[in-house]
């Protein structure tokens, strides 16, 4: 059951679609509710559920078709809530004016597509991954275009701050101007968006993308009793909620940090289907666990690959570890053959050498990399173990001692000098 008219999309490819580098919305669209019948699955969209009795086992939903709605109550065995989040829009005057549009459906990148063809100047409000793919595809239509981050650097989550700023760099390299460190106070306009004060400045705009985050949507395992964490709601290892024959996945959930403990979120496609599988096999009676997470991430802006995996300097510091970071610039490929790309490499470890995160920015082959350092770290890896692990070598392909490796070796040393 689902409240969007579409089904089986990945969200994280509308900013793409904008961009031109994916043709269409229709194009990101894996599945039909028509091939899920085929299979034994019937997938009712534009429909929304009121009420879950958890006793009586039965909830209650309204049903869209042609324009007409109709209430209807459905059984179940077992439930499974995977509800996602919802953008979060700041309390900011003008945020109801026409020309202000969240992304996260494909009906959100219709209107804004739509709305952007008719548009000069775009102004995106926060510089997380979908805001700043947003404002590189908007760039792409051909709009001048704002990124206007509260914090001190873009991608706070993801990145510290040196690497986040080679990402700016390549922004900035694109005509994107990157605002830091100023929160929006309103939006201006009357009727359409005008503009946005940012601080004592007007930035012209006839489009505002608000990327501002987004909240677990909880409120239906509230409704029906099912307890919440601290961010979202809590599950066991099995993803069943606090209510047996109830189950939750993906950014309605909150999950087990790899290194801390400690509960977090994890608002990635990738998290939501190991989740999702792992549900699955539980209802069915295959016993198997949830990992914790490490938030393997990685995107693409344009010809500016990032990624990262495992926690940054800062919210290690953050959460009172104390640690150094092994740094690196290296190439892709041998040094000699054509086409070589720069490389950027931070890894973070604690005083025992453990590797507990990794950074990286480069025009190629980050994701495998990131993959690469997620299984290090998740296998508890040492610097010191990592620098003699055999990694495969071409010139055409990569450098004879890889960077993570590079980096591991400048991580080895600087925890020498301090007696690591």
């Amino acid at each position: 059951i689902t409240r969007d008219k579409n089904v089986a999309y990945s969200p994280c490819a509308i900013p793409y679609v904008l961009s031109g580098d994916v043709r269409n919305f229709d194009d990101i669209i894996m599945h039909q509710p028509e091939e899920y019948l085929e299979r034994g699955i019937k997938v009712l969209t534009e429909a929304e559920v009121l009420e879950i009795d958890k006793d009586q086992k039965t909830i209650k939903y309204i049903l869209t078709q042609d324009k007409m709605r109709y209430e209807r109550e459905l059984g179940y065995d077992y439930l499974v809530m995977a509800t996602g989040g919802a953008p979060f829009i700041p309390p900011v005057k003008g945020a109801n004016l026409k020309g202000v549009f969240t992304i996260r459906t494909i009906n959100d990148g219709l209107k804004i597509k739509e709305w952007a063809e008719k548009s000069r100047k775009a102004v995106v409000v926060g510089a997380g991954l979908i805001g700043l793919e947003t404002a590189y595809g908007l760039k792409k239509m051909g709009l001048d275009v704002v990124v206007a981050e509260m914090v001190s650097q873009i991608v706070p989550r993801l990145l510290d701050p040196s690497m986040a700023r080679l990402v700016q760099n390549y922004l900035e390299k694109e005509d994107i101007r990157v605002i830091l460190g100023r929160s929006i106070e309103k939006i201006i306009g009357s009727e359409s968006t005008e503009g946005i004060l940012l601080g004592d400045e007007i930035i012209e705009a006839d489009l505002v993308i608000m990327a501002t985050g987004v909240r677990p949507e909880t409120h239906l395992a509230e409704y029906v009793g099912c307890e919440l964490g601290k961010w979202a709601i809590k599950v066991n290892e099995k993803m069943e909620t606090s209510i047996p024959g109830i189950y939750a996945v993906g950014d309605c959930v909150e999950v087990t940090d790899a290194i801390t403990g400690h509960p977090t979120q994890s608002p990635l496609g990738s998290t939501a289907v190991r989740q999702a599988k792992i549900a699955a096999k539980n209802i069915l009676g295959i016993a198997v666990e949830v990992e914790p997470v490490l938030n393997a991430t990685v995107a693409k802006i344009g010809a500016l690959e990032f990624g990262a995996v495992g926690l940054t300097k800062s919210v290690a510091t953050h959460n009172g570890i104390f640690v150094i970071s092994g740094k690196k610039r290296a190439l892709t490929k041998a040094r000699y053959y054509p086409g070589a790309k720069r490389i950027d490499v931070k890894m973070v470890c604690n005083l025992q050498g453990r590797i507990i995160g990794c950074q990286i920015v480069a025009e190629e082959r980050v994701a495998e990399r990131v993959d690469t350092m997620a299984l290090a770290i998740a296998k508890k890896v040492t610097c010191y173990e990592l620098v003699n692990m055999e990694f495969s070598y071409a010139p055409p392909v990569s450098m004879v001692i890889d960077p993570i490796i590079l980096a591991a070796e400048n991580a080895c040393e600087k925890l020498e000098e301090i007696g690591g």
